[in-house]
């Protein structure tokens, strides 16, 4: 499939590691000029071509100057994820202020991203923007009530985004995963275990390995390549039609009858 994506130029939030990193590679590879924005400084660089920018997504500052200086975008991505650090059920287990940094992170931080590059999308008629998810924010997940209902709020900013950029031409979409080994997930596992009498607690293939089996279908990870070819997919005129939508890669956690 030809996705004639080359020549395009690329903006992705959380490139230095994880799915971003992989989805940020994956635009490379297609012959894209990719500009990364991560919090993590000392992250590898990216590939030959590529830049990498360090910034807070929370600083709207921050985001608006990154996307004035890089002129006109034609995609922009937002692979940004951060937990509480802590075993959230019940929720009262919780403080208040445990929710903040997550919801500012989770949910304004995309938001400060979306009005960076929304003016110029508007008076170009053109793009795509792709926001990182997760089933949490689908199935109320107890593990972390602040990651999941950030992430829930941020699935219905999208199907806003995308009503209101439709007749502009612009496209808006999300990608939930399930079960992904990357930092993020650990922290879940992290936070668990410490919740946990010692002679309960398991290492994290082990923990990792019982969990999929619960909570997949297909009983597997999934990984970053696979969210990275949905997302240059996604950017390609080839999902002209695709917008306002949540795609789970997830095993078949959750399936909406």
């Amino acid at each position: 499939m030809q996705l004639n994506l080359s020549g395009q130029t690329v903006a992705v939030f959380g490139s230095a590691r994880g799915i971003g990193r992989a989805i940020a590679d994956e635009f490379i590879r297609e012959g894209c000029q990719v500009h990364g924005f991560d919090r993590e400084s000392s992250a590898a660089p990216l590939s030959p071509g590529a830049a990498l920018t360090s910034g807070d997504v929370t600083n709207s500052g921050q985001v608006q100057a990154f996307a004035d200086r890089l002129g006109e975008v034609d995609h922009v991505v937002f692979s940004v994820g951060v937990g509480s650090g802590k075993f959230g059920f019940p929720f009262w287990k919780l403080q208040p202020e445990d929710w903040r940094p997550v919801v500012e992170i989770n949910l304004l931080g995309a938001v400060n991203v979306a009005h960076a590059f929304a003016r110029q999308f508007v008076e170009r008629r053109k793009g795509s923007m792709l926001f990182l998810v997760s089933v949490a924010g689908q199935i109320g997940s107890q593990t972390d009530p602040p990651y999941s209902a950030a992430k829930a709020g941020l699935i219905n900013f999208v199907q806003c985004a995308a009503k209101d950029f439709a007749p502009y031409g612009v496209r808006v979409n999300a990608l939930a995963p399930g079960m992904v080994k990357t930092d993020l997930n650990e922290s879940v596992w992290r936070a668990g275990q410490a919740a946990l009498p010692l002679n309960e607690r398991q290492d994290y293939e082990t923990w990792a390995a019982a969990k999929i089996r619960k909570v997949s279908p297909l009983g597997q990870w999934q990984t970053p390549p696979e969210f990275a070819a949905m997302a240059v997919f996604l950017a390609s005129d080839h999902a002209r039609n695709i917008t306002g939508q949540t795609i789970n890669i997830d095993g078949g956690q959750v399936m909406h009858a």
